[in-house]
Parts: structure tokens; sequence; C-alpha cells
């Protein structure tokens, strides 16, 4: 899996991360999610609304970590870590604290104590990369759909 993140990859694929990380650290997964990027305020990361089936990230902090990661793999770190952060809230883990603590976990499980992820989950991101406050941000109005987002459980009914 780790390998997944080492090179560009898409929404869809850092996702097939971490759905495999979760899966295979706690036993548990929840298909049929979709993904939208919005112009969310610089120290939102994403939402996810209860009993929603949408992870909406913040477009704007992804840009700007796109800018200025220094490789693929701390770019993908950065998505898995907010990514994984979402679904696990999706999945049930509703209380904040809670939900940073297993992100942190389930991130350690699956790559071990020095791979960017596992810093980036078990840290905080704005004091790890403080230009992440500078991000261009927004009020949440616009949002965009990612198309061919969790190909693995949707492929079969969307297209």
């Amino acid at each position: 899996m780790a390998r997944l993140l080492a090179r560009p990859a898409s929404y869809d694929t850092v996702f097939r991360v971490v759905r495999g990380a979760v899966r295979g650290t706690l036993g548990i997964e929840r298909p049929g999610l979709g993904l939208g990027l919005s112009n969310l305020p610089p120290q939102l990361g994403a939402y996810w609304q209860i009993t929603g089936n949408l992870i909406v990230v913040n477009e704007g902090l992804v840009e700007t970590m796109r800018a200025h990661a220094r490789s693929p793999e701390e770019l993908n770190s950065f998505v898995y870590v907010i990514l994984a952060h979402e679904y696990l809230h999706a999945l049930g883990y509703l209380d904040e604290r809670a939900v940073r603590e297993v992100t942190a976990h389930v991130t350690r499980s699956a790559f071990g104590p020095e791979h960017p992820a596992t810093r980036m989950a078990e840290g905080d991101l704005w004091r790890l990369y403080p230009f992440l406050a500078a991000a261009p941000g927004g009020d949440g109005r616009r949002l965009k759909v990612v198309t061919r987002f969790d190909l693995a459980t949707t492929q079969q009914y969307i297209r």
C-alpha cells in the first residue's frame, strides 16, 4: 500500500489505500462514498456530514500542499490523512479526538512510525506545515464533485 503513495496518485488511488489500511487494521469498511472539493476556510481540512455519502475536502489546502510538497509521497500522505480522518467519521467515529487517535493508529499500523503519513496523522497538520494557514479559503459555497472516486465499490453501478 505504501508504494501507491510514493508516486503521483489520483484521489481514488489514495482512497483505495485508506480503505485498505482501515479494513486491514480495524476490519470494517463502508462502500459507496463520494468526494467533493470545496473552497473551505483554511483551518478546515474536510468534512463529512453525518448520514451523508460525500466527503468534502478543502481544495485550497490540497493545492497549497501540492505547491509546497517535496515529493508525491508527501502530498499523497497529506491527502491520505485527510481522507482517512473523514472516512473514519463515515464509519461511525464521531468524536473528534477519538477519530484523530484512530487515524493515527490505523496509519501507524499500515505504514510504520517513520512514514510521512504516520507523522502527519500523529501530529497537527497546521503545526507541521504552517504555510497551510495562508491557503486560499472560502465559504464552501462552491462544490466540485470528483468523478471516478471509490471505484473499488462503485464501478459496478457508477461509470
